[in-house]
């Protein structure tokens, strides 16, 4: 690892910032990438990030606080995504049993079956990139 240039302000070295910006290219690029791996399987990709909240969401069924939590949403946000989805039978709304003012959102078969496929997608790709991309924080001053 290079020695911070004590006459930077940040400590930072030329290195620190080259492989910051390229870990930021990268993070872009699969981005990018899982965006249009969304829109080729005929969702959006808010929509994806949803099925994603709904089927990795520790404990269950998602609340749709617990969506906006994930996705970094307004409630009424979610709630519009989930309308949306709702509506292209990607999830389906369900009351919560032990808590009646709660609703919850599950899979569809079909969302389901949409997710596996991007997912199996994203898992190989971010194996492919991580390959590439392992190293970027290694070595980079912390705070």
């Amino acid at each position: 690892m290079a020695t911070p240039d004590p006459a930077e302000p940040d400590g930072l070295t030329d290195e620190d910032y080259r492989r910051l910006l390229e870990l930021r290219d990268g993070l872009r690029r699969f981005l990018r990438w899982s965006e249009q791996q969304a829109r080729a399987a005929g969702i959006t990709p808010a929509q994806h990030q949803l099925l994603l909240a709904v089927r990795g969401h520790p404990g269950g069924p998602p609340t749709l606080r617990d969506i906006a939590d994930h996705l970094l949403l307004r409630h009424h946000s979610v709630v519009g995504l989930v309308d949306r989805a709702e509506e292209a039978g990607l999830v389906t709304r369900v009351g919560d049993p032990d808590d009646q003012r709660l609703v919850r959102v599950e899979l569809t078969a079909e969302g389901a079956r949409v997710l596996a496929a991007l997912a199996a997608e994203h898992k190989e790709e971010l194996q492919r990139i991580g390959l590439i991309y392992a190293d970027l924080g290694r070595d980079l001053p912390t705070g």
